[in-house]
């Protein structure tokens, strides 16, 4: 049985307001907007609401709240349908109210982010799900966009998710080509011993049971078992016997993740989720009256 997951906590203004100060700034270019600024008058107020066009699970509120805010704090939002929260075709995410030139010249650079991340938390949740009731977890990889990675692994969470490591010095992760510049398996493992702190994991990529076997008797924290079938997958479990933490990987897809999370393994990694994951369509309308 899988331990009770607590509340995703939001994360802090302090990390998102340079990344949407950012996006702003390269949207409004050396002149702001000009349409907005050209035909809306400044002492226009306006209300407008968030919807979902499709099913999902909604994530990124935080920053399209302040792409909002930066602009004009005067603007006011009201979540209605949290980050986690399922939405379905027409439900409202969030209504916004004050002046209408913030809220128009913020609007792409909100529902970017809004949409963004959003698709992330929805694509994991369907294999979260999928893979029920097995134990294996759902983990992201560092297969992220540039610059957006702290907040597409919180997507990840938010979705049912969980994160691998976030950078190169998390963890010792030995891939295929670690091993092949190093000389092999051994002198690989040794080193990263040799140079790893008392408090850093260590990991090891396989791709065969010949491979794993060595990594087992030399010693490692984690198995990284590559582009592996389902049974061979069992039979790996079963020769690591609790020893090392096992993680499989390689072309895994909502339709193939039940047969590998049904072999015993405790991570299953996906990188589509985070570099190729559809947005979830979200739109801002105006309300009239």
């Amino acid at each position: 049985m899988k331990p009770e997951r607590l509340p995703i906590p939001p994360l802090p203004d302090v990390m998102l307001e340079p990344l949407v100060r950012a996006t702003l700034l390269e949207d409004l270019g050396r002149a702001g907007d000009l349409t907005t600024d050209t035909i809306v008058p400044a002492d226009q107020r306006a209300r407008m609401t968030i919807r979902a066009r499709q099913d999902g699970v909604i994530a990124g509120l935080d920053l399209a709240r302040l792409a909002f805010t930066l602009l004009d704090p005067r603007i006011a939002m009201r979540i209605e349908l949290p980050d986690g929260g399922a939405a379905s075709p027409g439900a409202v995410v969030a209504t916004l109210e004050g002046p209408a030139r913030g809220l128009l010249t913020g609007e792409r650079t909100a529902l970017n982010f809004l949409c963004h991340l959003s698709g992330i938390a929805s694509v994991t949740n369907g294999i979260v799900r999928a893979v029920r009731p097995h134990k294996a977890r759902i983990v992201c990889t560092r297969k992220t966009t540039p610059g957006l990675r702290a907040i597409e692994k919180y997507a990840v969470r938010t979705g049912g998710g969980s994160n691998h490591r976030f950078g190169l010095d998390d963890a010792v992760l030995i891939k295929d080509n670690h091993i092949a510049v190093a000389g092999g398996i051994r002198p690989a493992l040794e080193r990263a011993k040799a140079g790893a702190g008392h408090l850093v994991k260590i990991e090891l990529e396989v791709d065969t049971l010949e491979q794993l076997d060595e990594a087992l008797r030399l010693g490692v924290d984690a198995v990284l078992l590559d582009n592996m079938s389902p049974g061979t997958l069992a039979r790996a479990v079963a020769m690591v016997g609790g020893r090392a933490i096992t993680e499989a990987s390689g072309r895994i897809t909502p339709d193939t993740a039940p047969a590998i999370a049904a072999s015993g393994v405790d991570l299953i990694s996906v990188g589509w989720i985070t570099h190729s994951a559809p947005v979830l369509d979200l739109g801002l309308d105006f309300e009239a009256g």
